[in-house]
């Protein structure tokens, strides 16, 4: 368990063991790599929508796109490690109430897909189509891969969970290529969308990040707190050697499958991106516990991430600015990137620290530590 003499930076206002109290505290160098991620996401998508056609082979853009694919992995990773310690905080609980309490979190984060997915679509009157809301985008994923992930939560001991968990996302990875090759002409787009990798964030590959952050939030309540500086060494050895072996055998001459698309459903990408995801999580964790003090606004736009990923969508994507799409240079991209960020950290700071009615911002706001509340989740 999460103990320590000393005040943790992880939960800066009280001393608690994530797994002995079912408030909802945080771990802030977990809300740092979602606001890193935040970071990430939102210049990416600038480019996106407002880079002249003529300039997308532009170094910035390229680096842009590369660096922004790792964004909707480190958010569904976070999740799965949220809903992690939401299975910690029920182990004593029956199994089937267990899978039920899973269940729910997984539909919480589908009906925020919907809703999102409808606003959308009302926004986008009369341009859009019935068929738009049916898009699978990361949120979608978030629920369905949550939802088939459930089972996990039958398993009441927590390395156990660990152990499905991580086996679950080792399978999702290395099917990614036979479920890309399969004949699907029979299956409907819906389900077609959500299995077989393409354009949309199918099941195969991407639902392995959650799966792979689950395994993480099972074993994160078991590490003492003076443990914490040699995991972080041995993660950022794992990101290392992830990224080493996935660039390796995706450059070998001859593959055990008979067709692999890299930036789709590779098992070489899907490691190089883990691999990412643990180095920036150490790179996290060493600014958070021995360099940061006081408020920080990368932390902000990570505990209030699905403002900023709901607002952000309508602004870049939406009629807003019109004007602009496909219109900018590269550096003028980055200018419109940096605007777009001060905005969202000010609509962030407006939202954590403005007198706004309680029911609006009850899912934002800090909770007293004796109220009784579910393990926190933040979907993106």
């Amino acid at each position: 368990m999460l103990q320590s003499q000393k005040m943790s930076v992880w939960y800066p206002e009280k001393k608690l063991a994530i797994s002995s109290t079912p408030a909802r505290d945080r771990i802030v160098f977990l809300d740092w790599l979602r606001g890193l991620a935040a970071l990430v996401m939102l210049q990416g998508h600038v480019f996106n929508s407002f880079l002249r056609p003529a300039d997308r082979e532009h170094a910035l853009n390229l680096y842009s796109t590369f660096f922004g694919g790792e964004a909707s992995a480190i958010f569904l990773f976070v999740t799965g490690i949220t809903y992690g310690l939401g299975m910690f905080r029920r182990s004593h609980l029956p199994a089937g109430q267990r899978v039920l309490a899973a269940l729910r979190r997984a539909r919480y984060l589908f009906v925020l897909a919907i809703l999102f997915r409808v606003q959308l679509w009302l926004f986008g009157l009369p341009y859009t189509s019935v068929s738009d809301l049916w898009t699978v985008d990361v949120l979608n994923l978030m629920g369905v891969a949550a939802a088939l992930l459930c089972v996990v939560a039958l398993a009441r001991e927590p390395m156990q969970r660990f152990r499905w968990a991580l086996l679950a996302g080792v399978l999702i990875a290395v099917l990614a290529p036979v479920a890309a090759n399969l004949d699907t002409t029979a299956l409907p787009k819906i389900l077609h969308d959500y299995l077989v990798p393409g354009t949309t964030f199918s099941i195969f590959p991407w639902g392995c990040y959650l799966a792979f952050g689950l395994a993480v939030g099972n074993a994160i309540p078991l590490v003492e707190h003076y443990q914490w500086s040699r995991v972080m060494q041995w993660a950022a050895l794992c990101g290392l050697s992830l990224i080493v072996a996935g660039l390796y055998f995706s450059n070998l001459p001859f593959s055990i499958y008979p067709k692999v698309e890299f930036w789709i459903d590779s098992p070489g990408l899907v490691a190089g991106k883990l691999g990412g995801i643990l180095l920036l999580g150490t790179a996290a964790f060493l600014w958070t516990e021995y360099f940061s003090t006081g408020w920080s606004w990368v932390r902000l736009l990570g505990t209030t991430s699905l403002p900023v990923y709901w607002i952000h969508v309508e602004l870049v994507y939406g009629r807003w600015f019109w004007f602009v799409k496909e219109q900018l240079t590269p550096w003028q991209c980055v200018g419109a990137s940096m605007m777009l960020i001060v905005l969202m950290v000010a609509m962030c700071a407006a939202i954590r620290y403005l007198p706004w009615p309680a029911w609006l911002t009850a899912r934002f706001k800090k909770r007293p530590a004796a109220e009784p509340a579910p393990a926190e989740l933040t979907p993106v």
